[in-house]
């Protein structure tokens, strides 16, 4: 079974974020490490393909960059395809689903995985945007996944349990944080990741017309940024009899009762 897992690459959280003073979108300069969130799709992608198949990564990211999907490569992942292009940059969560998707027709995969969302953006409509753009179903906040008889079963997450769902094969399939716990790449793999191939493409590559990309193609725009406001003092309630009628009625000012 061939399965493609999206991934993205961000700037390390752990360093001061910075943006650009322009365009108010993330800096996205020197090394970038693999999303937390897509270790998880990661790891789901080697045990389903541990038998039979392989594992390819689909990853766009600035100047060539590929230390993120070193890490996927060294966790197991057989290759990867990064999509990297100056005209990508300022690209929206459409333009970026239509830039993955044509990177993943490359692979032909049965299964593609991805995060729900990634820990920079937090949109969440990427991976369903995909699905659609390849004609594919797709299923959101698995957190148990089965193949078998060309189709896969999920366990959906929900806010009272989990749904059991199931569809055919090729689909995409959004995990959630906790799925299964990501390996630690080993020496070995780490060596080995630095001669798996990573096939590096640009728009022009794809087919796709640089206009319907990046700023070009995006349909938004940030105008400005500010800083959230600080969080005031609380008011202090003194039970003199009435904190209760005084508690109500602060309720039902924020319409909660």
């Amino acid at each position: 079974m061939n399965v493609v897992v999206c991934v993205k690459q961000i700037p390390d959280p752990a360093a001061p974020a910075a943006l650009d003073a322009q365009s108010h979108t993330l800096v996205r300069e020197g090394k970038l490490i693999l999303d937390d969130s897509d270790a998880y799709g990661v790891e789901m992608g080697l045990q389903l393909a541990a038998e039979d198949g392989e594992v390819t990564l689909v990853s766009m990211a600035p100047n060539g960059e590929v230390s993120g999907l070193r890490t996927g490569l060294a966790m197991g992942a057989a290759k990867a395809i990064l999509v990297s292009d100056g005209a990508l940059k300022g690209s929206d969560a459409l333009s970026t689903a239509k830039v993955l998707a044509k990177a993943i027709e490359r692979a032909q995969p049965d299964l593609v995985i991805a995060a729900t969302e990634s820990t920079d953006g937090y949109t969440g409509t990427t991976p369903v945007q995909i699905a659609e753009l390849l004609g594919m179903p797709s299923v959101t906040f698995a957190k148990k996944i089965s193949v078998a008889n060309g189709s896969v079963r999920v366990e959906r997450q929900t806010e009272a349990g989990y749904d059991e769902v199931e569809c055919p094969l090729p689909c995409v399939v959004t995990v959630t944080a906790g799925v299964v716990e990501p390996r630690y790449p080993s020496f070995k793999g780490i060596m080995a990741a630095k001669s798996k191939p990573v096939d590096q493409l640009t728009v022009a590559d794809l087919g796709l017309d640089a206009s319907s990309v990046g700023w070009a193609g995006a349909g938004q725009e940030i105008t400005g940024v500010a800083a959230a406001e600080e969080r005031g003092a609380g008011e202090l309630v003194v039970d003199e009899g009435d904190a209760h009628e005084r508690i109500v009625a602060f309720l039902e000012q924020l319409k909660l009762v």
